[in-house]
């Protein structure tokens, strides 16, 4: 099979490679998966740059989320599901090998059944950048009436929260740096859009909740936007952070403690075994009602491997890079 891969930390030009391998055969309880595309994450990118994590295998195939067909399965696994359609999440957490091939063997729930209605594109954004937002959302505990700010909402995570948030029945707030990415938060269904750019935050917040604050914060990047918590969050409200680009941050912790903030952190790739069925099962539900909507930014094929990790890197493409396999 063909697989882009690397065997050391560095930048994506200098590390990535192209190989030919053997197919993998999937053991007892998994499934192999034929893939057609492979998603692109943040996560993705610094794990083969080194700066979040150092490589610990010999060889990475990398990247955790992709979509394809089932055409092999192993024992146990019922023979109808050969030739289901499906996306798969975490298929690079804890192991060497990832998406980015032609082939990817997992456990089968981890290959999860993708509707006819649903192109192989979005399905290769589904496992962290819908997942992480679903999750975001129920634990903001967004219902009715409640206002959240979702920083970054034209993102690959935000621009699912600002929908999920919606369909629990939320006003929404959404953070964007451009107009481009202000109208792709709108259409995502963000009731107010503010271009931090060109625009106060705080000011516009309070103006827009009457001088209260928002009920809750989505945040993507708690190292660079902690400083803004006070301006934006009303007394006893919560913060979901489910991002950082540095490791380590000033938090304004007077403000925390005077107001009783609740601060939450998420990390998509460890959600205990009820919180991943209710995001599988809310994505599922979304999907199969035909109004979820995926921005595609950008799609790369195989040989320009490097091309995709630099697009997000380097954050040119205006929502999920995609990279195809076939």
């Amino acid at each position: 099979m063909r697989a882009a891969f690397y065997e050391r930390n560095g930048l994506a030009r200098e590390v990535l490679q192209l190989g030919e391998f053997d197919p993998p055969r999937p053991g007892p309880g998994e499934v192999r998966v034929k893939l057609a595309t492979s998603g692109v994450n943040p996560s993705d990118v610094k794990a083969r740059s080194g700066s979040t994590r150092k490589i610990v295998y010999p060889r990475v195939i990398p990247h955790s989320d992709g979509a394809g067909e089932i055409d092999v399965v192993g024992d146990g696994v019922s023979p109808s599901r050969l030739g289901e359609r499906v996306w798969v999440w975490n298929a690079q957490w804890g192991r060497a090998f990832g998406t980015c091939a032609e082939y990817v063997t997992l456990p089968s729930p981890q290959a999860v059944r993708l509707p006819a209605n649903a192109s192989f594109e979005i399905g290769a954004c589904l496992g962290i950048p819908a997942m992480t937002a679903y999750h975001a959302i129920a634990v903001s505990g967004a219902t009715p009436g409640m206002t959240l700010l979702v920083a970054g909402g034209a993102g690959a995570v935000g621009h699912y929260a600002v929908q999920f948030a919606k369909i629990a029945g939320a006003t929404v707030i959404a953070t964007v740096s451009s107009p481009q990415k202000a109208e792709a938060a709108r259409s995502a269904g963000a009731d107010h859009v503010i271009d931090y750019k060109r625009e106060s935050v705080g000011d516009r917040v309070m103006a827009l909740t009457g001088n209260k604050g928002a009920d809750a914060i989505i945040e993507l990047d708690i190292a660079a936007n902690a400083k803004l918590i006070p301006q934006v969050l009303r007394p006893r409200g919560a913060v979901v952070v489910y991002g950082t680009g540095a490791t380590e941050s000033a938090v304004p912790l007077f403000f925390l403690l005077r107001n009783a903030v609740t601060l939450k952190f998420i990390y998509v790739y460890e959600l205990d075994a009820a919180e991943r069925a209710a995001a599988l099962a809310g994505i599922e539900r979304a999907l199969a009602a035909g109004t979820l909507i995926t921005n595609i930014g950008a799609t790369f094929a195989l040989a320009d491997i490097a091309g995709a990790h630099e697009a997000v890197e380097q954050g040119k493409a205006l929502g999920n890079v995609v990279v195809k396999i076939a």
